[in-house]
């Protein structure tokens, strides 16, 4: 399963990307004004978002403490 995480390159995306990468051979990162502008992050996520979001496969599972209660809650860390 792929995950996909979009970043603005703060320290706790940097623990996402970490994370996901120990668990998941295959993540993605997208980074701010490299990949996608602060507009399109609030049209996709909404004015209220926080960075990291993070898709796992094709659903969109929030911000890093959300993604971590999904992933706890599917026995993804065993």
């Amino acid at each position: 399963m792929q995950a996909l995480i979009y970043s603005n390159g703060s320290q706790e995306c940097e623990r996402a990307k970490m994370l996901l990468e120990a668990v998941h051979e295959d993540t993605k990162e997208f980074l701010l004004d490299t990949d996608f502008s602060d507009k399109q992050f609030r049209a996709e996520f909404g004015d209220d978002a926080e960075y990291p979001q993070i898709a796992l496969g094709l659903h969109h599972r929030g911000t890093l403490k959300e993604t971590i209660q999904y992933m706890s809650n599917k026995g993804m860390f065993l």
